[in-house]
């Protein structure tokens, strides 16, 4: 059972890209050995759940905050992964990979699906009549234009955000509500959600 923490936030410090080095960059954020501490600068601690070095491979931030969550999900509760950071601080590759073919580089979205389906298969074997549905979408927000990354790249669908009565702003296609966090922002978003539904009767 989880404890009564319902917010849990981990923090991946990336390490320094090849043309840094070069330019004589220099490491700003350092992990503070055997600990979830972070130190900015040289005097300014920082403390996390889970706090991963630039060293940490895809699957230790995954198993480490992820992994769980996706064990509470069978048992009923909602969960999110949300990532943030500035452009260029490893957030695609956290959550999409390293675009190649090895497991090691696969991203959270990847992981999160291959445990998901592994985890339904334990419980089915060991539940009796049990029947599960999981819908999944992943979508690309770009210049306030909403794109199914699912879909064919020649399929044109066109989903039309409003906001409601009440100030909330999603797609009724879809029956899922987005917060819209920077209205304007010329930056791409995606969004993958994945709903579940079991029954056993």
């Amino acid at each position: 059972m989880m404890s009564e923490v319902f917010v849990r936030v981990a923090v991946r410090i990336r390490p320094l890209r090849p043309r840094e080095k070069l330019h004589k960059h220099r490491e700003c954020v350092q992990l503070v050995p055997d600990s979830t501490q972070v130190m900015f600068g040289s005097d300014r601690l920082f403390s996390f759940d889970h706090a991963l070095g630039p060293t940490a491979t895809q699957d230790e931030v995954y198993t480490s905050s992820v992994q769980p969550l996706v064990q509470y999900l069978l048992t009923g509760y909602n969960a999110t992964v949300f990532c943030y950071g500035q452009t260029g601080s490893g957030k695609t590759y956290t959550l999409e990979g390293g675009g190649g073919e090895a497991d090691e580089e696969g991203g959270i979205v990847d992981r999160v699906a291959q445990d998901l389906f592994l985890f339904l298969e334990e419980k089915k074997r060991n539940t009796d009549n049990m029947e599960t549905t999981v819908w999944v979408s992943y979508l690309e927000l770009y210049r306030e234009e909403l794109r199914d990354l699912l879909e064919q790249p020649t399929v044109q669908k066109v989903f039309h955000i409003r906001d409601d009565e009440k100030g909330n702003t999603g797609n009724r296609q879809m029956s899922v509500l987005f917060i819209w966090l920077n209205e304007g922002n010329k930056w791409t978003h995606t969004i993958a959600i994945c709903l579940l539904y079991l029954k056993s009767y």
